[in-house]
């Protein structure tokens, strides 16, 4: 099992966005700080302002969300997925890329991590 924290904007817009358009299935929530979702053998730790990792470093740096670093999901239809999420409003980052291990795309969740979609 592998653990994966994001920090989000909003922990039930979150919660919304990788259960119902990623199929995760909500673990634990504990209250509007922080959700844990499983899919796969994936934890993902969804952390909200009011989360002890959203609290500022002691430099005063806060952490936030966003960045390149991703979550990357297998999936079978990608071209199905993405249709179906573009029907959504899912924000992409860039097109369907064709690569040496197979196809892929990265999305954005509703704080703007990144999360690539990817069919071998």
């Amino acid at each position: 099992m592998a653990n994966v924290r994001y920090l989000v904007n909003d922990v039930g817009v979150a919660i919304e966005f990788y259960r119902d358009l990623l199929g995760f299935k909500l673990e634990q929530q504990f209250g509007p700080a922080m959700a844990i979702l499983e899919k796969d053998g994936l934890s993902l730790w969804l952390a909200g302002p009011a989360s002890s990792a959203a609290k500022p470093m002691l430099d005063g740096a806060k952490p936030q969300p966003g960045g390149w670093a991703r979550i990357v999901l297998t999936v079978e239809d990608l071209s199905g997925l993405v249709a179906s999420l573009r029907k959504k409003n899912v924000k992409f980052r860039n097109e369907v890329l064709q690569g040496p291990g197979g196809s892929q795309i990265l999305c954005e969740d509703p704080s703007g991590n990144c999360v690539e979609l990817f069919q071998p």
